[in-house]
């Protein structure tokens, strides 16, 4: 099978390697679409794993279940299915409490090789916990978008947002096109979105966004206080990992409200602000780090409803061939969202 494997940022090469072999309790996925994450083409982040197969966001046709497993779960051969690449026990400290990425069996787990491979193997744990049926109505590539719709739905829910809030989202690249599509259903009143790009601007728009700052030609914080009469945002997310943008951002956030940091900066940087405003200010200051198994659920449901609009995130398609082309494409920022890798098509 062919696989796209990263081996420094900028340098993917396109291999033959053997199709994986699934255990008694795994199963094996011929992979049908898989999404580029914007995580995979920051440089400090992706080159401490390299070399690896490439790509987690994925959907495709489970062709073959390991047979100690086979009668014991509710999937079959033949299901067509969305895959997540963490999954936890579901039964330990963190688990229980709802922190699921803290679980180290989800910290460990993992599908093999990588999700730009024609097939994967799916271990048990990922298979039981956190892998979903599609329903008929849905494309592959629509399954494919279930990782990283929930990653939003759990920054969502972590932004604190009481109905009637204004919720402002700062880079609208796919993520930030997501949190515009859905911050309604978490109650949100006024959704503004902000970018300096005009191609991602136009597409908030479409997403649902009531009003976008250009912030290559507008002051942030004097457009957004003349659209809140003053208040300013009860929820400000943060896409961009810079420390300059988060710190920038604190002063767009009302009092009493909430900054979330969606994207995590390199480890050298650091955050600095004052105490004593963000204490007087009663502003909460939270992270959002990728999602788990409730998360999925929910976002598969969203997907399905149409309140995520697949047709407005995936701007471009490629076959595997050209996954050099694609990750170009991501990395430049401008007139695309979501790249989607297309297999056994």
């Amino acid at each position: 099978m062919r696989v796209a494997k990263l081996y420094r940022f900028g340098e993917i090469k396109i291999e033959e390697m053997p199709v994986p072999e699934p255990g008694p309790r795994d199963a094996l996925v011929k992979v049908k679409a898989c999404g580029i994450c914007s995580g995979d083409i920051m440089p400090w982040y992706i080159e401490k794993k390299a070399p690896l197969v490439l790509g987690h966001e994925i959907s495709g046709e489970i062709v073959k279940i390991g047979e100690e497993i086979k009668s014991e779960i509710f999937l079959k051969e033949g299901d067509r299915v969305a895959v997540h690449h963490h999954a936890p026990c579901m039964g330990c400290f963190y688990c229980k409490r709802g922190d699921f990425v803290q679980c180290e069996t989800w910290r460990k787990s993992k599908i093999i090789p990588g999700g730009m491979a024609e097939y994967i193997v799916v271990p048990e744990v990922n298979l039981r916990n956190d892998t979903l049926k599609l329903p008929d109505s849905l494309s592959f590539e629509q399954g494919a978008l279930v990782e990283p719709v929930a990653c939003v739905v759990k920054s969502l829910k972590r932004a604190n947002i009481k109905k009637g809030d204004t919720v402002l989202v700062i880079g609208l690249g796919v993520m930030g096109q997501i949190h515009i599509m859905l911050a309604r259903q978490f109650g949100a009143q006024k959704v503004i979105g902000a970018d300096m790009v005009s191609f991602r601007l136009e597409k908030a728009m479409k997403a649902g966004a009531d009003h976008v700052i250009d912030v290559s030609r507008e002051d942030i914080y004097e457009e957004l206080k003349n659209l809140t009469d003053g208040l300013m945002a009860q929820a400000v997310i943060i896409g961009p990992g810079s420390v300059d943008v988060i710190t920038n951002s604190l002063r767009l956030v009302s009092r009493g409200g909430t900054l979330l940091i969606f994207t995590p900066t390199s480890p050298e940087q650091k955050l600095c602000f004052s105490v004593n405003d963000i204490y007087f200010n009663d502003i909460s200051i939270t992270t959002s780090y990728s999602c788990g198994p409730d998360d999925t659920k929910e976002a598969l449901k969203f997907i399905e409803n149409g309140i995520v609009d697949s047709n407005v995130l995936i701007t471009h398609r490629f076959p595997i061939e050209k996954v050099n082309e694609a990750y170009e494409i991501t990395a430049m920022a401008k007139n695309s969202l979501k790249c989607m890798i297309l297999l056994n098509s």
